[in-house]
């Protein structure tokens, strides 16, 4: 997810984020430097979904049906073994995409009206990002700083799903993959995670307005 400056996120914006934790010892120095999004909130991640529907637009059906669709897929281990790039992003390149990508297309099939980027790309590509409109000196500065550090694994077991207010991102709501045991194991499983709550629990049921503290729109 890299929408430039933390300002120029609008309030109301969601996105559908697979989080690296063990990744961020290794980027988040990094990130916080060239990429804007960890100093808006954001942590180490392969995004999902950007944007989802607009927070208004996320009711206690679409959490239900997120809940459902994402508890379908398995939890898996991503190797990160180097860095790629975009013409302004240096990322990290997991292994193995596949499953990423089933995410990113059956969240899009389900919610068609919001593609993924916008629409701007034919092809999307996993990612996770770690210096985001930085000149190319700084790229090839940090990428030689990661490669003695790599390869780093990942577990990713959960979606998260983050809302800004304009200029900070906040997890709202984790949903938990659940590969072949599916939506009969989502009840089991329902607890509290950091600042996010788990689908199901009474956190979530709040709506997504409550977490905007105006409905100010920014230049984007």
């Amino acid at each position: 997810m890299s929408a430039g400056e933390p300002g120029r996120y609008r309030a109301g914006q969601t996105a559908l984020l697979a989080k690296a934790a063990e990744a961020e010892p290794l980027v988040g120095h990094w990130r916080q430097r060239f990429d804007p999004s960890a100093a808006a909130g954001v942590p180490a991640h392969v995004t999902v979904l950007f944007p989802f529907l607009d927070a208004d637009l996320v009711s206690a059906s679409v959490i239900g049906d997120l809940t459902a669709l994402i508890a379908g897929h398995s939890p898996l281990t991503v190797r990160f073994d180097g860095c790629g790039r975009f013409p302004d992003v240096l990322y990290l390149a997991p292994d193995p995409t596949g499953p990423l990508r089933a995410l990113t297309e059956s969240v899009a099939a389900r919610w068609p009206e919001a593609p993924p980027y916008g629409g701007q790309f034919a092809e999307v590509v996993p990612h996770l990002t770690v210096a985001h409109g930085q000149p190319s000196g700084v790229f090839d500065e940090v990428e030689a700083e990661l490669a003695d550090r790599l390869p780093v694994s990942a577990t990713i077991s959960s979606v998260s799903l983050y809302v800004s207010d304009g200029q900070r991102w906040r997890c709202h709501t984790e949903f938990p993959m659940l590969g072949a045991s599916g939506t009969t194991s989502v009840s089991a499983s329902n607890r509290s995670i950091g600042s996010c709550a788990r689908s199901g629990s009474p956190m979530w049921g709040q709506t997504l307005t409550a977490v905007r503290p105006s409905a100010q729109r920014f230049t984007t």
